[in-house]
Order: structure tokens, then C-alpha cells, then sequence
């Protein structure tokens, strides 16, 4: 989802760079987030996701460039953007030694909630979360998801348009990861624009569009299908090994393979356009020194482009 030419963005960031002394940690990116958009930044750890989100939340002063969050200058006016948003940081950010309930009405009271508003919206982050019963229990104690969906629900109490999450799934298992972003999706819809960090590759494919980000640069934005289709113009093959152990290094050296990657006991293998079938693949595979129980052309994933993508960047 592009921004419409008429309707303004809910986030524009132009140009937005971050250097701490001769390390440049954000490298001149530019996007746009219309709204009720869901936008991933997919990246490496490292790769300058959260330091972007950071800045543009007004937590961090730019070292150059410029961004607007809801109409907003994070330059001139980094106290209104706060207040017109949510953000769920990567750690943990509730108290663990204080009730579910009594993290509800401390950061309610950080939102300026107070009576019968904040009873309302207690109410709906307990049944959004999943957390009903369990108002009284310390936060440290519930499992990490609902720890999870706590924070999630604290980082809505005040009903904010734009919400950034970054990488809120950490250490959660695949199911409840799932119900997180069932959550997400339902917020979306509702017209909330979310602005999501991951490195997980299943996630990214939940997002309307998707920034590549490593080394501080953004190397890639487009939808996840867009991405799959013309990110890399390369033929993906998919290599079944007895013993793929050793298998990258014996393939390095081959004509027309520009590179490869594990996956589990099988090795995908990056072609020159055109330059195999899986039968050549297999043979050139054989005179490498493998044995191959199969090889065949198979349609390219995520995960195949963002390896190649990051591996390939300046």
C-alpha cells in the first residue's frame, strides 16, 4: 500500500541518517507508511532497524536528514510525536515486581488516563490481551507471550494512530507469534499504521510492504510478492545431500553457481539466469565431488531473496 498523492502519509522519512562519532548507523533511507498501512523493517541484527525507530519516536536527535510521524516534525516536535503514538520496544519494558492491573494504571497515568477513560480502556487491554483473571498477578510471572501482549496493550492504552513494534515476537514460540500478529492485523484494519521490526522472515510476509535494511542502508522496499518476484534476477535450486556437510565449498568454484545456503539437510543454490536445469545442476554437482539424491528448480522465498539481497550489498 502506497501512500495516495492526495491523502498525506502517516509516516515520511527523507533522507533520515544517524552517525554515533565515525560509525554511521542509519545511511540516508528514505519511505513512506500510508495509513492504516502495515510496514516491516526486515533486517540483521545490527542492520539500524531500532535506531531508526528510535528516531523517529523522538528518542534520538538525527544527524541528518528529516522525518514527519503524523503530520509532525521529529525534529521541532519530538514531545507531540510521542504523544501521538505507541511504541513496544525490543526488551521487556513493563515491571515485573508490579500487577498486571497496576502496569495498566501506571502507564495510563504516563498517557494522562485517569478515571472512568482509564477503567475503559483497562477493560479492553485485559480482553485484548487475553489477560482477564489475571489482574491481579505480577507481570514477572505470566509466560513471555502474555508479557508480550501485556506491553502491547499498555503501548495502546491511549488509542494511538500510528504504532511502532520493534521485533516484539523475540522469544516468543510460533504460536503464540501467530495470535501476536492476529492481534496486529485486527489493529490495521481498525486503521492503526504499524511500523513492525523482525528477522523473522515468516512475519515479514504479514506486511503490506516490506524495507530491507542492512548496514545502516535501505536496500530494498516493495511488497513481499514483488520482492519474491524481482528482487534478484537470479534461478533458485534446491539441492538434496546424504551429507550436505561441506557442500558450499566444494560448490564455490563452479561455473554459473553464485552462491548457496543451507537449509536443514538440504542446500539451495543461486544460478545465473538460465545457466542450469536440474539435471545440469545435479551432473555439475557430481563432478564437484557430491552426490546428489535430487536437485530441482523451486520458486524463490523470502528467505532466499533477503539472503541474497544482504549478501550482495555495497
Amino acid at each position: 500500500m502506497n501512500p495516495e498523492p492526495n491523502i498525506p502519509p502517516a509516516i515520511d522519512v527523507k533522507g533520515l541518517t544517524k552517525r554515533f562519532g565515525r560509525f554511521t548507523a542509519v545511511d540516508n533511507i528514505s519511505f513512506r507508511v500510508a495509513p492504516g498501512e502495515i510496514f516491516g523493517f526486515l533486517g540483521p541484527n545490527g542492520a539500524g532497524k531500532s535506531t531508526t525507530i528510535r528516531m523517529l519516536c523522538g528518542l534520538l536527535s538525527p544527524s541528518a536528514g528529516a522525518a514527519r510521524v503524523g503530520g509532525l516534525d521529529i525534529n521541532r516536535e519530538p514531545e507531540q510525536v510521542r504523544a501521538r503514538l505507541g511504541y513496544m520496544s525490543q526488551k521487556f519494558s513493563l515491571y515485573r515486581d508490579l500487577t498486571v492491573e497496576e502496569n495498566i494504571a501506571f502507564f495510563g497515568g504516563i498517557y494522562g488516563l485517569a478515571g472512568g477513560r482509564l477503567r475503559d480502556r483497562e477493560a479492553a487491554v485485559i480482553a485484548m490481551a487475553g489477560l482477564a483473571g489475571l489482574e491481579g498477578h505480577l507481570t514477572g510471572t505470566l509466560s513471555g507471550a502474555l508479557q508480550q501482549r501485556l506491553a502491547l496493550g499498555c503501548a495502546l492504552l491511549h488509542e494511538p494512530p500510528i504504532l511502532f513494534l520493534d521485533e516484539p515476537t523475540s522469544g516468543v514460540d510460533p504460536i503464540s507469534r501467530r495470535m501476536f500478529w492476529d492481534l496486529i492485523q485486527g489493529m490495521a484494519a481498525q486503521g492503526t499504521t504499524v511500523l513492525v521490526t523482525t528477522h523473522f522472515l515468516d512475519e515479514a510476509e504479514f506486511c503490506g510492504r516490506i524495507g530491507v535494511i542492512a548496514g545502516g542502508r535501505l536496500i530494498a522496499l516493495d511488497t513481499p510478492a514483488a520482492l519474491k518476484r524481482n528482487a534478484i534476477d537470479e534461478d533458485v535450486f534446491e539441492l538434496a545431500l546424504p551429507n550436505p556437510a561441506g557442500a558450499r565449498e566444494r560448490l564455490r568454484d563452479v561455473d554459473g553457481i553464485l552462491a548457496s545456503a543451507y537449509f536443514g539437510q538440504k542446500l539451495h543454490v543461486f544460478c545465473r539466469r538460465g545457466a542450469f536445469t536440474g539435471d545440469t545442476l545435479r551432473q555439475a554437482a557430481a563432478r564437484a565431488g557430491l552426490a546428489p539424491d535430487a536437485a530441482a528448480a523451486i520458486p524463490i522465498r523470502l528467505e532466499d531473496v533477503f539472503i541474497r539481497l544482504v549478501e550482495r550489498r555495497p
